[in-house]
């Protein structure tokens, strides 16, 4: 399976002449955002950025993470939860904007959408154990919906996705 890692999040650096000695960084609309002392000298401050920019990144694993990494995670939800079932091949994917994912189970490809991307992890394992649950059940049988529920999180991602729908929803219309 190739390697192909998603491009980095874009990076904001903001100055603040407030700031005197520390730095912070968080995630803001789907980039990195980097605020610094102003006087910070710019040797100082690109070595700082990095750093924060490495600890913003570890806060959500997922967002950078290969195709390899997802099917990585993937196997050991299906070990812990499916009895090992393991997809034929599972990527992200660009072209998903109605579905979170999506499963063929005759040829036993997952493709899970790029916007999870930017959820917490425990969203992105309740997406997967859905579609690897597939694998066993393709219908949303009363089977399916046991196996799918073996995720103890299930409900609590379906409330999340729920809200975050809207959210996307409502910035596509502000944005349009």
């Amino acid at each position: 399976m190739s390697q192909r890692r998603p491009p980095r999040p874009d990076v904001e650096v903001r100055t603040s002449p407030r700031r005197r000695k520390t730095a912070s960084g968080f995630w803001q609309d789907g980039r990195v955002v980097i605020l610094v002392p102003a006087r910070l000298s710019k040797a100082d401050r690109v070595e700082l950025v990095e750093g924060l920019v490495q600890r913003v990144l570890a806060q959500r694993p997922h967002v950078t993470t290969s195709d390899e990494d997802l099917e990585e995670r993937a196997a050991s939800l299906a070990d812990e939860y499916l009895g090992g079932v393991r997809a034929r091949s599972i990527r992200w994917v660009g072209n998903q904007q109605r579905r979170w994912g999506s499963c063929t189970s005759r040829t036993g490809e997952i493709r899970i959408s790029e916007r999870l991307r930017f959820v917490p992890g425990w969203v992105l394992d309740a997406v997967l154990v859905h579609e690897l649950a597939h694998l066993i059940e393709p219908t949303h049988s009363p089977r399916f919906r046991r196996l799918a529920a073996r995720f103890p999180r299930t409900a609590e991602a379906d409330t999340f996705l729920a809200g975050y729908t809207l959210g996307l929803e409502t910035s596509d219309e502000i944005s349009a």
